[in-house]
């Protein structure tokens, strides 16, 4: 790329020149001066909240990545776009809101930016959905941008009775509910949980869909190394955010956008960094998304090929012991890349920080004897975290993570719920049996719609022993990446639409086969036409709003689900 490219590109008929004397006049309202506005003109996307911890800090991350810009020559402008925290909406009506809100982060962003000229953006973002929503927003934009991470919060402690502490996540707390429910803990140990697992501000400790999202944003370039990693209430948070507002003003001066970056090969490294750290089932939505904004064929086929060639090498919650703190204090993703770099597993691309991946990889700095990115010889399994599952049941495909579970065959009685709320009732009044699979349907995009999360589900079940390690569970649904257990979702076609899930009879029999990569309802195919010829599909939930528009033109899960 040519270093002479001039910075001020996009936002020249904006603000220069007589006939714009007006906009300028706006804008020298509220503080700009004149010369701000000769200078290249930096969005600054925000999805700062203060419902929840994950975002929570991110206007001092703003402020920090507006004086790089500043310093390195720029005017940011800075706005504010919506977010929903999972973790609090999570079993809830709220929930719902999530995945939806993925679309509307996107669409906000696009607007600001194409209604206002910027010349470059850094979209800063903390949680589940705001992560991928601004990469997508970024593709279609094709202006120099850069995604940065608000990063990971500090492992909660909590007291143990011998006088030590034990770090703890978010996860411990849903699985706290479960083991209340059950009566193993009392009220006040349930508080305790309560109370310790967040301690300040950042996204959720584990390898949850936060910290999965923000690797994976390494991995595709869009996000710098490094940088993205460092917690949230680090004392490096500040100059990590200042660099990345200096780093976007090179990119403007080079021309380097998206396109550049986000690629066949990007997706397929991002993919493997995944697979190798058993990150977040939401994984396949969000890059199957983000590869339909560029265009980019990609599939859930995809995910499991590269899956099958990927070694597990990362000990990280909620399969493992480490959170994202320990992952970046073992040297981060730079180490990662290295090891996918040395089997021959990542392909050399550009990123925003103007080096290539393999440089990146080049300046990894390991902690001697550090436990949580493990060598390839010493795998915690041979094959990536990642199934795509297909059969009867799912011929569009679903997605398993097996990186917190052992069972790779079950085969249990169906217990059907039509909604996330009735399974969770059946699992607090006992109501559900060693073996049983539990099959949550109608949550699927259209169904719910948005695709509610089951982590309240999922997490009460693994705080109960005798269903821990042997109850399974299958929905069209999604699951957090605090999910453990063989859990299924994203089944597809959903029920909504009158996939096979719809046929399932309360009392049939499904079957997981996960070396085979089939989930099968034990039931002949003429009996499953015959349930479906006398389906009829249930009324929308939502008749008007936002989520009556989401529905209306949301794809498949296994398309991304994506609004067209």
């Amino acid at each position: 790329m040519s270093n002479d490219h001039n910075p001020k590109k996009y936002s020249i008929p904006l603000t220069e020149g007589p006939s714009r004397a007006a906009a300028r006049s706006y804008l020298r309202g509220v503080g700009f001066s004149k010369e701000d506005l000769h200078k290249p003109i930096i969005g600054v996307a925000n999805t700062w909240t203060e419902i929840g911890p994950c975002n929570f800090h991110l206007r001092d991350v703003a402020a920090a990545v507006k004086q790089g810009i500043r310093d390195a020559g720029g005017t940011p402008m800075e706005f504010n776009t919506v977010t929903i925290s999972d973790g609090i909406t999570m079993g809830t009506e709220g929930m719902k809101a999530s995945l939806i809100s993925r679309e509307v982060i996107a669409d906000s962003i696009e607007l600001v930016a194409r209604g206002n000229l910027f010349d470059g953006i850094v979209c800063i973002a903390g949680c589940d959905k705001n992560m991928p929503g601004t990469i997508m927003a970024l593709a279609r934009l094709d202006i120099p941008g850069i995604m940065l991470y608000g990063g990971s919060i500090a492992p909660g402690r909590l007291a143990q009775p011998d006088g030590t502490h034990k770090d703890i996540t978010i996860l411990n707390v849903f699985e706290a509910i479960g083991s209340h429910a059950a009566g193993r803990i009392t009220d006040d140990q349930l508080e305790a949980v309560e109370a310790a697992a967040c301690p300040g501000p950042g996204a959720c400790g584990g390898q949850f869909t936060a910290n999965t999202m923000a690797m994976a944003g390494e991995f595709l370039g869009i996000s710098p190394f490094n940088l993205t990693g460092v917690p949230a209430m680090s004392l490096e948070k500040a100059e990590a955010s200042r660099a990345a507002g200096r780093m976007i003003m090179d990119l403007c001066r080079n021309d380097i956008r998206p396109s550049h970056i986000l690629t066949r090969n990007s997706l397929e490294n991002a993919i493997a960094a995944v697979c190798a750290s058993g990150g977040s089932t939401n994984a396949v939505l969000h890059l199957i998304a983000i590869a339909r904004e560029m265009n980019i064929p990609l599939d859930m086929a995809d995910f499991d090929r590269i899956s099958e060639q990927t070694p597990f090498i990362c000990d990280l919650s909620p399969g493992g012991k480490y959170v994202a703190k320990d992952y970046q204090d073992a040297g981060g993703s730079r180490v990662l890349a290295a090891r996918l770099k040395q089997r021959g597993q990542l392909h050399d691309i550009p990123t925003v920080s103007g080096k290539t991946i393999f440089e990146e990889a080049a300046l990894a700095i390991e902690t001697p004897g550090q436990p949580v990115i493990r060598e390839w010889s010493d795998p915690l399994k041979q094959t990536g975290g990642l199934v795509i599952m297909k059969g009867n049941l799912s011929p569009e495909g679903s997605v398993i993570k097996v990186a917190g579970h052992e069972r790779i065959h079950h085969t249990g009685t169906a217990r059907v719920f039509d909604s996330e709320d009735l399974c969770f009732a059946a699992v607090q009044a006992g109501q559900i049996n060693p073996g049983d699979v539990c099959v949550i349907r109608y949550e699927g995009p259209k169904g719910g719609p948005g695709m509610r999360e089951m982590l309240a589900v999922t997490a009460a079940i693994k705080g109960i022993p005798e269903l821990s390690e042997t109850v399974a569970l299958i929905t069209d649904g999604r699951f957090s990446g605090a999910t453990r257990g063989l859990m299924c979702g994203h089944v597809a076609p959903e029920a909504f639409l009158g996939g096979p899930i719809a046929a399932v009879h309360e009392g049939d029999t499904i079957t997981f086969d996960i070396p085979n990569r089939q989930l099968t309802l034990n039931v002949s195919e003429e009996e499953i036409a015959t349930r479906l010829a006398k389906w009829k599909a249930p009324q929308p939930r939502y008749k008007r709003g936002v989520f009556a528009k989401y529905a209306a033109s949301v794809s498949s899960a296994s398309e991304g689900a994506i609004t067209t």
